[in-house]
C-alpha cells in the first residue's frame, strides 16, 4: 500500500512547497476549507509531477470533519506522515478565531491521526517563532498543553484579553509544548511528533502580516541572514523531519528562521 502524505492548509505556500516535495515518495491527501483553491492546488501539483493527489474540505475545528479526513487517509493507504500547516495570523481573525484554529483545531488533528498512527508514522506541526518569544514558565503552560479540555477557548480569551496577536503568540507556545507533551503517546505508536517554528517566510500570508505590521520588519532586519525564507526552505526540513534520517527526533522543535531568534535580543533593545 502507498505511503499517504496528509497535509492540512495544503493550499497555501507552505503547504504546497511541502506537497511538490513529499508527493513524489507516496500518496498527497491535501486538506483545506476551500474547494476551489484544493482543485486548483492539484492541479498545480500534477503539472509539476505529483500526480497521486487527493483532496478533501476540512474545516479543522469540527471534529466530524478531521475524522472524515483521517478515515480518507486509512482508505488511500498507510498513514506516514501529519503535516498540519493550517492556521491563521494575527491580522486573519479575531483572538477566539486563532485559538480555534492554531490550538484546537491542532488538538483535533493530532486526537484524531494518532488512532491510526502506526510505527513510522509522523506528525509534523507548523508552529512560528513567535512561539519562543514567550516564557515557558508563565500561568498558561499547563492550560497550553491540553488544547480539547472543557472551556479551553473561554479560558484562554481570559489570558489574551481577546489581543490577536497574543493569542497567535501563545497559540504557537501551545504547538510546541503539545509536541513535547504527546511525544510519549505517539512513541507507544512507534511514532514521532516533531514541529517547526519557521521565521518571515515569502508566502501570502508572510507578505499580509508583514505588510500590516511594522514589528515584521524590525525583525527582518536582525535577521542573521538579512532575507525572507522561501517555501520549498520549510518544505526541505519537513521532507527531512518524516524520513529515515530523522528517525531519533521526536518531541521537539526545529526552528527554521534564519537566525531570528538567536539574535532576538538586540531586536528588543
Amino acid at each position: 500500500m502507498s505511503n499517504v502524505h496528509v497535509i492540512t492548509g495544503g493550499t497555501g505556500g507552505m503547504g504546497k512547497a511541502i506537497a511538490e516535495l513529499v508527493g513524489k515518495t507516496g500518496t498527497v491527501l491535501l486538506a483545506d476549507v476551500n474547494k476551489d483553491r484544493l482543485i486548483q492546488t492539484k492541479d498545480e501539483l500534477v503539472t509539476k509531477g505529483v500526480e497521486d493527489v487527493h483532496y478533501q474540505t476540512v474545516d479543522i475545528t469540527d471534529a466530524e470533519n478531521v475524522r472524515a479526513l483521517a478515515e480518507k487517509a486509512k482508505s488511500l493507504g498507510t498513514l506516514k506522515s501529519i503535516i498540519n500547516t493550517a492556521g491563521l495570523s494575527p491580522t486573519m481573525g479575531d483572538s477566539k478565531r486563532i485559538t480555534e484554529v492554531n490550538l484546537v483545531g491542532t488538538g483535533i488533528i493530532l486526537d484524531e491521526f494518532l488512532k491510526i498512527a502506526g510505527p513510522g508514522t509522523v506528525a509534523v506541526c507548523i508552529s512560528s517563532m513567535s512561539g519562543h518569544m514567550v516564557p515557558k514558565d508563565g500561568p498558561y503552560v499547563e492550560v497550553l498543553k491540553n488544547p480539547l479540555a472543557p472551556n479551553f477557548v473561554e479560558t484562554m480569551e481570559k489570558m489574551t484579553q481577546g489581543i490577536p496577536g497574543a493569542a497567535y503568540s501563545l497559540s504557537k507556545l501551545g504547538v510546541l509544548l503539545i509536541v513535547e507533551h504527546q511525544a510519549w503517546a505517539w512513541g507507544q505508536k512507534g511514532a514521532r511528533i516533531v514541529s517547526l517554528s519557521p521565521g518571515t517566510i515569502n508566502t501570502p500570508m508572510g507578505r499580509q502580516e508583514a505588510s500590516q505590521q511594522e514589528q515584521m520588519k524590525v525583525m527582518l532586519d536582525h535577521t542573521p541572514l538579512l532575507r525572507e525564507g522561501e517555501p520549498k526552505e520549510i518544505a526541505t526540513v519537513v521532507e527531512f523531519l518524516i524520513s529515515e534520517g530523522a528517525s531519533y527526533i521526536t518531541g521537539t522543535d526545529i526552528r527554521v528562521d534564519g537566525g531570528t531568534i538567536a539574535n532576538i535580543d538586540k531586536v528588543r533593545q
